[in-house]
């Protein structure tokens, strides 16, 4: 059964938000405080982490900094702020996806999947046969693996299956609602999560950020990566 960790100091929200996972088939750990959840992590790692933004202590940016240091498990920030500079923050300090309070739990569950499915496709192994080459950038879908000038670059899951699919559309424009879908698993949602893994994506693959050589953008429709 798929684990979710909840950290949410919220008592009220924090049990039936548990109690509604739990009736979608998850298993749920429950913490108040980053604090916990980052010792709850280590003791019984989840598949999903849930977190808010606003905790006692330390608060949930730096709790999703920490985590990242040496986890890669999909984070989905549950946060009742929907201001742009939250949203980017969050997504900027690893978050893979952020979902705005009140919770649609069916929503939610659904968002938990589609992160699952694209983790488990990532992990089954495969040998390296493809390799998709974009200048001096690599793609290696079989291997998850990236390189640019022939070095290994860190991405994070959602950066990769990012790449992977502009990729496998080299010079193709894919809007951003496209990419929510087919990345996310989104039908809707927030187009600033794209943007977000973008900004993010060409500080590791771009000489310059400011003038992007592989990962462009074509105004008012989307991004594509040139081949």
């Amino acid at each position: 059964m798929t684990a979710v960790l909840l950290i949410e100091d919220d008592d009220r929200i924090r049990l039936s938000l548990a109690m509604a996972l739990e009736d979608e088939g998850y298993t749920a750990y429950t913490a108040a405080t980053a604090e916990e959840g980052l010792a709850e992590q280590r003791r019984r790692p989840a598949d999903t982490v849930l977190i808010d933004l606003m905790l006692p202590g330390m608060d949930g940016y730096e709790c999703i900094r920490r985590m990242r240091r040496t986890d890669d498990v999909p984070i989905v920030v549950v946060s009742a702020r929907d201001d742009t500079h939250d949203i980017v923050a969050a997504l900027e300090a690893g978050a893979d996806d952020y979902v705005v309070k009140p919770v649609a739990v069916k929503e939610l569950a659904a968002r938990l999947r589609a992160l699952r499915r694209r983790a488990r496709t990532l992990q089954q192994p495969a040998p390296a046969t493809s390799v998709l080459t974009f200048g001096d950038l690599e793609v290696r879908p079989e291997a998850g693996e990236v390189r640019v000038r022939g070095e290994p670059v860190a991405v994070t899951r959602t950066e990769f299956r990012l790449l992977c699919e502009l990729a496998d559309h080299p010079g193709l424009v894919l809007s951003r609602q496209q990419l929510l879908q087919r990345v996310w698993g989104h039908e809707f949602g927030d187009e600033r999560v794209v943007d977000v893994h973008v900004g993010r994506l060409r500080q590791k693959i771009e000489r310059e950020t400011g003038s992007p050589r592989h990962l462009v953008t074509v105004r008012g429709l989307g991004y594509k990566l040139l081949p």
